[in-house]
């Protein structure tokens, strides 16, 4: 017999970018492991993410970021990449159409800077971070824009290698997926933070007892 431990809210931020790659599971599992927990999900960019947790308005936070801050552990490294319609012709046109995150986004400047420094013409279509208007023009065929290779849905197509100089899309860089915990964070936050951490390495969380 097991008592769950903890009891409350945490309040949990996490990018519009992973949410649906990799959030699912590990909510399911910590909501086994500690049913007495409520998890508030705050889904933002990853700018705003950082500043909520600077601010106390989040315990928790996940991001994508080109490099890791001051209390933050980088759990995965993956590439950004283009992505369009599944035998779309978006990438070929010009001025290329491009989905563009909000001004908060950080993948917006890496996708701008690369295409200036390809002397590649282009034209924003979509400037907001939540993933369903940004598939909605992909699937369209309408743009092609940066995305984690790691949370692109398999009916997208990735413009890399030999395809993206084809297309004559610039070549992207490595984001890390980074966890940040306030070194003052209470227990049932330590709890989520390991459970995230199982999630990402593929080992079980640690089951913590009375």
């Amino acid at each position: 017999m097991r008592a769950p431990p903890f009891e409350g809210e945490v309040r949990f931020g996490v990018p519009y970018d992973i949410i649906g790659s990799f959030v699912p599971a590990i909510l399911r599992a910590f909501a086994k492991a500690q049913p007495r927990v409520r998890v508030s999900l705050v889904c933002e960019d990853s700018r705003v993410v950082r500043e909520q947790l600077t601010s106390g308005g989040v315990d928790l936070a996940l991001t994508t970021e080109t490099d890791c801050g001051r209390h933050g552990e980088t759990l995965r490294t993956d590439r950004l990449v283009w992505v369009g319609a599944s035998g779309g012709d978006a990438h070929l046109k010009d001025p290329l159409p491009v989905s563009l995150g909000a001004p908060t986004c950080l993948f917006r400047p890496v996708a701008i800077e690369a295409l200036g420094a390809a002397r590649r013409d282009w034209r924003a279509v979509c400037e907001v971070s939540r993933l369903e208007p940004v598939y909605a023009v992909l699937e369209a065929g309408l743009a092609v824009a940066p995305l984690l290779r790691s949370s692109v849905p398999t009916r997208f197509d990735v413009f890399e290698g030999r395809a993206g100089r084809e297309a004559r899309l610039p070549p992207l860089p490595e984001f890390r997926i980074n966890l940040y915990m306030p070194p003052a964070a209470g227990p049932a936050a330590r709890d989520l933070a390991d459970h995230v951490r199982a999630s990402f390495s593929g080992r079980p969380a640690q089951i913590l007892n009375n």
